[in-house]
Parts: structure tokens; sequence; C-alpha cells
């Protein structure tokens, strides 16, 4: 990887300007590098990697926009990612806290035992059943139906609601079904929250797989592309665009909306705040929607595996978003996909641009989904 400062005023030709060093932009960018391209890979931030940039403090590495585990069912996808960075075993396991009651996220036996007093799998079924029925939902038209029809009354009260309210900014009787059809429910103790074949963590954080990918591509930070859009323009054959899609037509049909999500980082002199490394907050009346513990994602352990004698959390929490803040993920619900579609169609007709990723496409990817699309235009667009 090659960081350069302003050089791209002056008029190089390159088969692709890539715009935005995330997960997507740093794929295409290795393929087309691997391919014999010539690639410029730009980037607003003073740093590369996207929302999944890491960090280093105090010997831990810090997921500075949020905790991203890694998870796929897609073993190609996971042998891919393998070849830029060793992962550990890290298994996500958070702990939902209601007013200082824990229980055991994702909801397993472990979860009905604490709410219920249940034992037995047939008795959180029959409690489960019991308060659906007392609900009546037949065919759930929003999230808190289908929430309900999953887990009953008593959890979707104490554990999905005040979180969701906070997390979106809107009523979970407002927000689509399909945000919550994922959630992991088990009759069992298991404690994984995903169900996925492979999952971690890469060892020495997210920002080194895509250094290692951009190695050999020239990168320039601080450059932002829609100001510099006419100059930029000029310098390649084809641009693969990562921002939101939105503003790359200057919001001429409207602003999509998003949800933006701020940090409070704090260093404690202290080797242990909460034991894990996610805690969710689901009452309303605390402000932040979770705090994280980045030492955990890493068992604890600095380079050497020697105990770190301190910790760092981060207090996340969610807001709207307006226009010139990070949007962070979309809000996809009827006016914001019909809005998306109208956009779709004017991105169709941008021959030299490709729009790609959470933000160019408008969808609440997973990281290995990003990967595979990234693996899949970069085969279409490179044969």
């Amino acid at each position: 990887m090659r960081i350069s400062g302003k050089g791209w005023r002056l008029m190089f030709k390159y088969d692709y300007l890539v715009v935005g060093s995330g997960l997507f932009g740093s794929i295409f960018a290795y393929e087309a590098n691997k391919k014999g391209k010539k690639v410029l890979a730009i980037d607003k931030r003073p740093n590369i990697a996207g929302n999944i940039y890491t960090q280093e403090i105090e010997g831990i590495n810090v997921h500075m926009y949020g905790a991203h585990i890694f998870h796929t069912n897609m073993k190609h996808v996971w042998e891919y990612i393998n070849q830029f960075a060793e992962f550990n075993r890290f298994t996500n396991s958070p702990v939902a806290n209601y007013h200082g009651e824990l229980y055991s996220l994702p909801f397993n036996m472990y979860t009905f035992n604490k709410m219920w007093g249940v034992v037995t799998p047939e008795e959180a079924t029959a409690k489960i059943e019991e308060q659906k029925r007392k609900a009546g939902i037949v065919t759930p038209k929003n999230l808190e139906e289908q929430a309900i029809s999953l887990v009953g009354i008593d959890i979707y009260e104490k554990l999905i609601k005040g979180y969701t309210e906070k997390q979106w900014g809107r009523s979970c009787r407002e927000l689509p079904a399909f945000i919550i059809q994922r959630l992991p429910v088990r009759l069992t103790f298991d404690n994984n929250y995903f169900n996925a074949l492979y999952q971690g963590i890469p060892i020495g954080g997210y920002t080194d797989i895509v250094a290692n990918m951009l190695q050999g591509i020239e990168v320039q930070l601080n450059v932002d592309y829609l100001k510099n859009k006419e100059s930029l323009d000029k310098i390649a054959e084809k641009i693969i665009y990562t921002g939101p899609v939105d503003a790359y037509f200057g919001y001429k049909l409207g602003a999509l909306e998003y949800r933006s999500v701020r940090f409070e980082n704090e260093v404690l002199n202290k080797p242990n705040f909460q034991g894990n490394a996610v805690m969710n907050y689901t009452d309303k009346e605390t402000s932040w929607t979770r705090i994280i513990e980045h030492k955990w994602f890493e068992f604890g352990k600095d380079k050497e595996g020697s105990d770190l004698p301190k910790t760092v959390i981060s207090r996340e929490y969610s807001s709207e978003w307006t226009v010139g803040d990070e949007p962070y993920y979309p809000v996809n619900d009827a006016k914001n996909s019909n809005l998306y579609t109208e956009y779709k169609a004017l991105a169709e007709k941008e021959s030299k641009v490709i729009f790609g990723g959470r933000l160019g496409e408008y969808k609440y990817y997973d990281m290995d989904a990003v990967i595979d699309n990234a693996l899949k235009l970069a085969v279409k667009e490179l044969m």
C-alpha cells in the first residue's frame, strides 16, 4: 500500500478509481491489481478500512466504529478472508442488561430459565406458546408482532423493545418484521449468537486485513470524492463507488434515511470492566445501546499472550442521521426502499460508475455478504 498526498491532481490514468477503502472497495482493488489493472483507492477519512477500522490503544485492538465479529456459512468467503489474516476462535455471546438483570443473548435456555424459572425445553416452549396465544398474532405485520411471535411478550418487553427503539429511533410497531426474523431463539444452552460454521476475530485487528489487501496499490486519504468529483472522474476509466448513493446524486430525489452511531471511548485503569465483549442495555432509560469491552475480542491478551492490565470500553449511542453525519446503516422501511428504487434507476444509467457496498446499494449487509458481492463483481468486471 502506497499512501500519497494529493497526487490525484496530476493527470495520471487509472483503470479504476475505488472510492472508499472499506471491505467492498479494498477487495475489488486487490482483485483488479492482481489482474494487472492500475488502481487508485481514495478515502475521505484519515485511515483505511472503513467501518471495520481498528486502532491499537493500550495494547488493545479497539473497534473504532463498533463491534465487528466475522461470521459466515460460505466456505469460499472464509477461505478468502483467511489469506489476509489469521483468525482466533472468538464466539459472539453478548449479554443483555435490563436494569441490572443479566440475560443471555441469544435467547436460549439460560434466558428462559432466568425469565420464567423453566428448566426443560418443553416448559420453555409451553410458556412461549401461551404468550403467543394471548397476543393473538397470526401473521406478524411489524417488528413488535414478529418478536412476540418468536419469544413471547415478557422477553419482548424486557430484552427487545427498549433496545430496538433506541437503536432505530422508531417504535417497534413502525419497523418492518424482517429486521428481527434472524433473531436466534434456541431451546438449548448454546450461547453462540450466530448460526455460522465459521466465526472469529482477526488476530491483530481488522485494519491489517485491509492493509494487506491494498499492498502495492496507491491509496490517498483525506480525499473527498464528491467534493472533487469533476477532477477525479477524469483520471480513471471506471469508478467503484461505495459511498451513499443518494449523496452521489446530490440528494436530488430526497435524502434516504440512515441511522448514525456515536461512540464514547474510555481507557480504564483496571483489567476487567464487564467480563464480556458486548453488553446490550435493553431498558429505555439507559441512554446508550451497548458497551463494548474490546480486549475480550482477543481474550484479554496482548500480542505476546500476556494479560493486559488496562481495558478500553466504548459506550455506543444510536442517533437519527442528518445530512453531514456519518451514515452507518440504512432504514429499510417501505418509504426508503421505494426511494432507493428510484436512485437505483439513476445509478444504472451511470455507465462509468459501479455502486457497491452497504451505502452504495442501501442494504444492511453482513461482512461476509459484502465480500461475496465484491468477489462476484470482480469476476464479472475483470474477466
